[in-house]
């Protein structure tokens, strides 16, 4: 028996069988195949070869004519690597001799061209094997075609398993939430990554960012993952394993005794009521969110259903997801318009998009969506058609200035007319509100709640634009502070510009679901909390716990504080 420490994220404990699942960059796999399969092995390697050149040309159409030579050298030289027929007739014999898949033929191949360039005495030409090694890793790339998920790569019934990978997209812990593992863990990855956002929404423990540790994991070990504290034990002894149940045992019934609160109000010792809606990425997550009687659905996240698949999803096909969901619920819907880019790309037609530094920052959301109608007005266009199967709303992210609404309300114009020229049924007034997550909404909140009919303060971004911190490089996400003084003081004036202007300010982010922050919220005056389903009877009892009149005082004393030894006294008095 040994033990891994990560970041612990989701529900509980779980106890099940480790399955590794291989991402390129990793192990790569290897395995016989027949002589039947060899054409088609060499077919697989042959494309790969040309998608990746498809690439490298499409990176080198994307430079300035002058000003980079180095960079175009740098991409000619690869290219060159690339047409040689040495690499890839050396791997096609391999395929055909050795009767192994296309993967490992080009990496013993590639080990074997290494060692060539490795016994070279000539300085410049040695230092080839490093161009050698990223045209390589590019292909192998190809070969495992990341476009179609790293999940659906690997067939069988997960259920109950733990997986255990290098990394997990999110649209890759959207599918293994339909395979009902019992709990996944990654070398990387921060507890406040959307990968990890979806551990939460699939009450399940994960633990990510063991910084190498799944390398010590094998298929068919027994793993208990404890996602509070972060541990995973490794082939345990009976008395842990027993000592674990016993815990599992305990948290069962905790989830037993808040199940008591699903028929209560929401309502604070001083009489406040509060609104708790949920988070849903699935049509399916609506029964998650009916069954612990939440108000309705603060967010949908759309963009998942545009992920792990080759084409975009049409008109036609938003539409009948969204009816559905709308459907199956009297409560309200707020459908959040696609939310693409940063640690969440869409797979089909992007593959060999622009490089973008820091996708965080770059054309993702909104901007994505404005630049490319194509993209932004079939959905559009479902929801407004979607909205007359029940109470929906739209809810737009990432908006950073006044101008962005000025051109997003010139297009639902548009949009709008269009529907009504062509006789669809559809809803006109349609209510339009925008996620606070960019630091200079939040300061400037008051010139842009007059313009929509709600706020929705997306912390998990305003936490992370705020700071100057990447939320999912684990290795500065310990900077990652919802307590923040600056982070606070735009919660507040987000909330305060929403009263001012009279309309609705909810809160989307992962803080709205922390009971560790529930009081500190209601202190800040926020009524209305958006979370995923199984925070919901949690945050509740907390809220019928509080009385809003003693906490608001500590909560000033927040605002005012920087020292964290004080923060984490003053959280301690409000909590306790």
């Amino acid at each position: 028996m040994f033990t891994l420490h990560g970041n612990g994220v989701g529900a509980g404990i779980a106890i099940g069988i480790a399955r590794i699942i291989h991402r390129p960059g990793q192990e790569i796999p290897q395995y016989k195949i027949s002589q039947k399969q060899v054409s088609h092995e060499i077919s697989r390697l042959d494309q790969a070869f040309a998608s990746a050149g498809a690439a490298l040309n499409a990176i080198k159409g994307q430079l300035p004519a002058e000003g980079i030579g180095e960079a175009h050298a740098i991409l000619d030289a690869h290219l060159l690597i690339l047409q040689d027929p040495v690499l890839s007739q050396g791997s096609r014999e391999l395929i055909d001799g050795q009767q192994i898949n296309a993967e490992a033929a080009l990496q013993q191949h590639a080990e074997k061209l290494h060692r060539t360039f490795n016994k070279i005495d000539d300085p410049y030409l040695s230092s080839k094997s490093a161009d050698l090694a990223q045209v390589i890793d590019r292909i192998q790339g190809e070969l495992v075609n990341d476009q179609v998920g790293l999940v659906a790569r690997h067939e069988g019934n997960y259920e109950g398993e733990v997986i255990v990978a290098n990394d997990l997209s999110p649209a890759d812990a959207i599918e293994l939430k339909r395979h009902r593992i019992s709990a996944f863990i990654t070398n990387l990855g921060g507890p406040v990554s959307h990968t990890a956002i979806v551990a939460n929404s699939m009450k399940i423990p994960a633990i990510v960012g063991l910084h190498g540790g799944v390398r010590y994991l094998r298929t068919g070990d027994l793993l208990v993952i404890d996602g509070m504290r972060g541990v995973v034990l490794v082939n345990p002894d009976e008395v842990a394993l027993e000592a674990y149940r016993r815990r599992q045992l305990k948290i069962l019934r905790r989830t037993q005794e808040l199940n008591l609160l699903v028929n209560a109000g929401a309502l604070t010792l001083d009489g406040v009521e509060v609104l708790l809606n949920t988070n849903i990425e699935l049509p399916e997550d609506i029964q998650e969110s009916e069954s612990q009687n939440a108000a309705g659905v603060g967010c949908y996240r759309t963009e998942f259903m545009y992920m792990n698949r080759e084409h975009f999803p049409d008109e036609e096909e938003q539409y009948g997801i969204y009816a559905r969901v709308l459907k199956q619920t009297s409560s309200p819907v707020i459908i959040r318009t696609l939310d693409l880019g940063s640690d969440k790309q869409v797979d089909g037609g992007r593959a060999s998009g622009a490089i973008v530094t820091n996708p965080a920052m770059g054309r993702r959301a909104i901007r994505l969506c404005l630049h490319d109608l194509g993209l932004f007005k079939p959905q559009l266009r479902a929801i407004y058609r979607a909205a007359v199967h029940g109470n929906v709303k739209m809810m737009i992210p990432m908006i950073s200035r006044v101008d962005e609404l000025d051109r997003l309300f010139f297009l639902l114009e548009e949009v709008k007319q269009e529907l009504q020229y062509q006789s669809f049924d559809f809803d006109p007034d349609l209510q339009v509100g925008g996620v606070v997550e960019v630091p200079a909404v939040a300061i400037a909140a008051d010139l842009f709640a007059p313009r929509l009919d709600f706020l929705s303060i997306g912390t998990n971004d305003l936490i992370q634009y705020t700071l100057a911190i990447d939320r999912v490089d684990d290795e500065v996400n310990y900077l990652y502070d919802p307590l923040h003084p600056s982070v606070l003081r735009l919660i507040k004036m987000t909330i305060d510009a929403g009263n001012a202007a009279n309309i609705p300010v909810s809160m989307c982010g992962e803080m709205a679901g922390d009971v560790g922050f529930t009081r500190v919220l209601l202190g800040l005056g926020l009524r209305d909390f958006s979370m995923d389903p199984a925070a919901v009877l949690p945050v509740k009892q907390q809220i019928r716990l509080t009385d809003i009149s003693r906490v608001r005082p500590l909560v000033d004393m927040l605002l005012k504080t920087t020292d964290p030894e004080q923060v984490q006294s003053i959280l301690q008095r409000i909590n306790h």
